[in-house]
């Protein structure tokens, strides 16, 4: 791809990516402001109205390394997303019922692979490079919302170890799962579906705890059986359980946080890492914290948030044998801009030690003295420019240090910077 077809490809998503829109309705005049093609003239007011709200969006990111890594350059990654979400309460009078559909698209070339030499993806819209079906799902409220159900075919890590402000990040690292959860087990985020089934039971108002079971099949992952929802080898099940704690959220209160524990158990049989042998299950745990410290004022959601992320997993089967992130994000930067938001995170992976033995052997057989690294790092500044509801440009910047480290190579610390558009249309 070359650096002109980059440029162009940036400058279509900028004109013509976001978040998927809020569920609830909304009038024919918010319309106007929230979406790219508008409210159609009241026919998507009117549609939605009747049950089925139309969605779409698309998120662009193009970044270059300019300094250390492999090499110097540029690359740009997209994806496409449109859904719809169907209201069956409205249409067939079933209260509390939805059905939803996605299908997603992703296309371009990676900054991590090409440049840098790194496993955190600099582009989280990198990978799956194909049109694939990513939601077929229904999902059911019970008691005014204190238990939910879905089931369906869609990605597990849309509902689990979820960072509330892991948007607010390019690399997919931060945004929104650790990467730790979907590499060492059959835990898989979106795009990637699976078929699973899932309920959340609120204890209080603050305090839910939410569990369920998903199918684990690594063909999912690859474009040849895209739109096969029936394909073969599925290696076993995966169980999450989580326990999610809200202080402040139901009482409106100034410093909101955003609590979550969890642990994964999957069946599969897989092979040990840096060993002989096989393991019979993979496992992990992981504890998120999210917490509002300083408030411009009680009456709007400026201020700064603070976050921490940690996870562990078990050494048989594990390439990522510890994840820790911490970081801050500061929404309203300026009076005048309150939907703007600042941000500024670090994430570390520890490599597996059964690995990095196995490595250095290997090393050693072949008369070779290697210095392999133990983690890979990153930190990662982004400023969230809300220009228009419907579009966000996000200038970002990401220092990637040990970047060779789950390739045993010798990488020189990598400096990429990058714009992200989203737009919802």
């Amino acid at each position: 791809m070359t650096t002109r077809s980059v440029w162009c490809g940036a400058a279509l998503a900028a004109l013509c990516v976001s978040p998927m829109a809020a569920a609830e309705p909304m009038s024919a005049d918010a319309m106007d402001t929230q979406y790219l093609t508008g409210s159609w003239g009241g026919a998507r007011a009117e549609l939605a109205q009747r049950g089925y709200r139309l969605r779409g969006d698309l998120v662009s990111e193009t970044m270059g390394v300019v300094d250390g890594g492999l090499e110097n350059g540029l690359r740009y990654a997209q994806q496409l997303r449109v859904g719809a979400d169907f209201d069956l309460q409205a249409l067939l009078g079933w209260q509390g019922a939805a059905f939803h559909v996605t299908v997603n698209d992703r296309r371009g070339r990676s900054t991590s692979a090409d440049l840098a030499g790194n496993r955190f993806p600099i582009q989280e819209t990198f990978g799956g490079l194909y049109t694939k079906p990513t939601e077929l799902s229904y999902t059911q409220n019970f008691f005014d919302g204190r238990l939910d159900i879905k089931a369906g075919f869609y990605a597990m890590g849309n509902n689990f170890a979820s960072l509330k402000f892991g948007p607010e990040f390019v690399n997919a690292a931060f945004c929104a799962h650790p990467l730790s959860l979907s590499g060492n087990s059959g835990w898989y985020n979106y795009p990637t579906a699976r078929w699973g089934a899932e309920f959340g039971f609120k204890l209080t108002p603050e305090l839910a705890v939410r569990t369920g079971w998903f199918q684990v099949n690594p063909r999912y992952a690859h474009s040849d059986v895209a739109w096969d929802l029936g394909a073969s080898g599925t290696t076993g099940s995966l169980v999450p359980v989580e326990l999610h704690w809200t202080p402040g959220s139901a009482s409106g209160g100034r410093y909101p946080g955003y609590y979550r524990v969890g642990y994964y158990y999957d069946s599969s049989d897989v092979a040990k890492k840096g060993q002989d042998g096989t393991a019979h299950h993979r496992q992990g745990a992981w504890i998120f914290a999210e917490q509002k410290v300083y408030s411009e004022s009680d009456a709007n959601a400026r201020g700064l948030f603070v976050f921490a992320q940690y996870t562990f997993s078990d050494a048989a089967s594990s390439q990522i044998i510890d994840w820790t992130s911490l970081g801050a994000v500061y929404q309203g930067t300026f009076r005048s801009r309150p939907q703007d938001r600042l941000s500024l995170g670090w994430v570390r992976a520890r490599i597996n030690d059964h690995l990095l033995d196995a490595q250095t052997a290997a090393l050693a057989a072949q008369g070779q003295d290697g210095q392999l690294t133990v983690a890979e790092s990153a930190i990662e500044m982004a400023y969230s420019f809300q220009y228009r509801p419907w579009l966000l440009l996000r200038p970002d910047m990401q220092y990637i240090i040990d970047p060779g480290t789950f390739s045993y190579r010798d990488t020189d610390n990598a400096l990429a910077v990058g714009m992200q558009l989203k737009l919802t249309f």
